[in-house]
């Protein structure tokens, strides 16, 4: 019991987790929940408490140790835990197929919804009984002999190559630097990249490193290489750093091309087990798209708009490099595009990303968004740091309170970069869930925000790319809706059983207010000055939100497409390659092709190491949720009326007493038109991307 990962109900011990914890809990929790499992088996009753409640209660202590465990493979990577987690991993997913095949819970689900007591469970316990038999059809449960011992034997190795895959990015990210060490090769780049690249320098063995003399370190996380892809006036520099990205996990011990092709091949076995044609139908048999071809028309419908507008996009920024270099047969190489669309940009706007980075002080950006959640939703955010152990020193903590003071939530953030043992990118995930036990106590939700930030500098605050701006709004969304959920079962409480590609609603949503200029006022502060961003730069942002918005668009459903594509239409029995299909996609979904040695896939975590397999598709599909969801506040007046407002006051409610309230127990169209009034529309994201008629 000394052991911190047997501490379920409480704060997680990051002060006292180590590796040599891993093996020893876990094995003894999953011994306890097995023999839970069996008891329960041998006595099941055909009731909510009987199945879905009796088997959160088997599984919680064991999943919440293993969640603290892969969140911590995420933020504070090591070979010690690496090896821990890939020793118990495979009994993890063993038990957890066992549960998910469990005839005799099957039996008591199916006999649950055809008996008389169906009718007294609530409509939200009724679709998580729905669902739950549907998943547990997906994982196997009606198979039988040899066919059940191959569809396990797949689920354990697809776990391992998740694992082996994001590990192989992390690992293939971290092994690049580009030293800088003359004046010359720093040519263009901003003051604070110079400072975050040294100081990074400092760190990697170089400690006499200077923002004035270097030498500088670049490497492959985006705080450094997107800002040194967009300034650096080097082109051999640019090349040498965009070669790397695009070829990551594509080499030697780190290659996943092998790993991609055996996960292909291995769902599409899975998913014909079960009865289906492809993966891609299982995927989207459990999302409010419900179909490849509702998936198939909307990326249809944006791609024809997106592409003429990308093309047009870089026609324009060849004209300009042309004439501003006076070459008029000037040729553009992928790593030059980001350094002449910002320069076009700079011209258009008459601002770049590193104007805005002063008035983005990370301390006031935090401050102005609890500001904003307290006035949409009535709930107060406040600091509470040093109550509970964390895993890093930049980490915060913070608490949740309700109008009264009541405590409802709580959160931890981590924002800053680490890329020698913080995977990229940005995620939020739960820590606990909110759920009523069995004895009445209530259970709080929880929730990990992680961020990858420019890190702060010496005694300066962190100062926010505007695009980390959005992220750190966006995470928030996704937090949001964790954290406000009234629901008290776990299993829909919060984001738990809401469609995939409905999640990111809250998140784009909140994406939305970075373009408000009330918002603008309150998160921005110049480091120096203390000014608010100015009003006529803040119309520039506004203006220069969809610069080239068809490129990115494009670029969105470039990756979209492609998931689609290899989890679809995709044979790994055929003769066909992986590199076959990207060379189908390339040809409808980008304006120029990548390099030939372009091994983007390799690196993308999102549909091999994350949840977005033949999903990928639902950021697009959330967006037109967010965008026509936002609408309505710009119909209740938010640039006229301003936040303060009696409308905007009772939009917010409405919209956190529905999106944010109501959780799995209820389907995402049902909700939104419970906030909306109506279905949604695509019109609100064509207009705020630029691309109405």
């Amino acid at each position: 019991m000394d052991n911190p990962l047997f501490l379920t109900g409480q704060p997680p011990r990051f002060d006292t987790v180590t590796s040599e914890h891993v093996v020893p809990a876990m094995a003894e929790l999953l011994d306890r929940a097995e023999a839970a499992l069996d008891a329960l088996e041998g006595d099941t009753s055909p009731t909510w408490d009987g199945t879905l409640g009796a088997e959160r209660a088997i599984a919680m202590p064991a999943m919440y140790a293993w969640g603290v465990v892969s969140h911590l493979l995420g933020v504070a990577n090591s070979p010690e835990l690496r090896a821990a987690q890939e020793q118990m991993q495979p009994r993890v997913v063993s038990f957890m197929m066992r549960m998910g095949q469990s005839r005799p819970l099957f039996e008591a689900l199916r006999t649950l919804r055809a008996g008389p007591a169906w009718g007294e469970l609530s409509s939200e316990r009724q679709r998580v009984v729905e669902k739950a038999i549907h998943n547990m059809r997906l994982s196997g449960i009606e198979l039988e002999g040899s066919e059940r011992e191959r569809f396990n034997a797949i689920q354990t190795e697809l776990a391992e190559l998740s694992t082996a895959f994001s590990n192989a990015v992390l690992d293939s990210t971290k092994a690049f630097e580009l030293l800088l060490t003359e004046q010359e090769q720093v040519d263009g780049l901003p003051a604070s990249l110079l400072s975050a690249s040294a100081q990074s320098a400092a760190a990697h063995g170089h400690p006499d490193a200077s923002a004035e003399t270097g030498p500088w370190r670049i490497t492959l996380d985006y705080p450094s290489m997107g800002p040194f892809l967009q300034h650096s006036t080097r082109g051999e520099l640019r090349e040498k750093v965009y070669r790397a990205f695009v070829t990551r996990a594509s080499a030697g011990e780190c290659d996943n091309g092998p790993r991609i092709d055996q996960t292909l091949s291995l769902r599409r076995s899975s998913a014909e087990l079960l009865g289906y044609d492809t993966f891609a139908e299982i995927s989207v048999s459990q999302k409010m798209a419900g179909t490849v071809a509702a998936v198939d028309s909307l990326s249809e419908q944006m791609r024809t708009v997106a592409l003429e507008r990308a093309r047009e996009d870089r026609a324009e920024i060849v004209a300009f490099a042309r004439e501003t270099t006076g070459d008029a047969a000037l040729e553009l190489k992928h790593w030059d595009m980001s350094f002449w669309s910002e320069r076009l940009r700079e011209a258009r706007y008459s601002f770049n990303d590193e104007d805005l980075r002063p008035y983005f002080p990370f301390p006031r950006v935090l401050e102005g968004l609890f500001d904003l959640t307290q006035r949409l939703f009535d709930v107060t955010v406040e600091a509470a740091d040093g109550t509970v152990p964390v895993w890093h020193a930049d980490v915060r903590y913070f608490r949740l309170r309700d109008s009264g003071g009541n405590e409802i939530a709580t959160f931890y953030l981590d924002p800053y970069s680490r890329p020698e043992n913080k995977r990229g990118g940005a995620w939020m995930n739960d820590a606990s869930e909110r759920e009523r036990t069995t004895d009445g106590e209530l259970v709080l939700p929880s929730a990990y925000v992680i961020c990858n930030q420019t890190p702060p500098v010496g005694e300066q605050p962190s100062l926010m790319l505007f695009r980390e701006v959005e992220t750190l709004f966006h995470e928030f969304g996704h937090a949001l809706q964790h954290m406000l959920t009234t629901r008290d079962d776990a299993q829909y409480s919060g984001i738990n059983g809401v469609e995939w590609d409905a999640v990111e609603l809250a998140s784009q949503f909140m994406e939305n207010f970075c373009y408000h200029r009330e918002t603008i006022s309150s998160i921005s502060a110049h480091v120096e000055t203390g000014q608010p961003l100015p009003a006529e730069l803040f119309d520039k942002v506004v203006a220069a939100r969809n610069y080239h918005s068809g490129s990115a668009i494009l670029r969105q459903l470039y990756f979209g497409l492609m998931d689609m594509e290899l989890h679809h239409r995709y044979d790994p029995a055929s003769s066909e390659t992986v590199a076959d299909v990207k060379q189908r996609i390339v040809s409808r979904a980008t304006v120029v092709a990548p390099l030939p040695e372009d091994r983007f896939l390799c690196s993308f975590g999102h549909i091999f190491a994350g949840g977005y397999c033949a999903g990928y598709y639902s950021y697009l599909w959330a967006e037109v949720l967010s965008a026509d969801a936002f609408g309505a506040f710009e119909e209740a007046g938010l640039d006229a009326d301003g936040l303060g407002s009696k409308a905007i006051q009772e939009t917010g409610l409405r919209f956190r007493d529905t999106v944010l309230a109501l959780g799995g127990g209820t389907h995402p169209t049902e909700v939104f038109k419970a906030f909306r009034g109506r279905e949604p529309t695509t019109d609100a994201l064509l207009r705020h991307r630029g691309l109405s008629a």
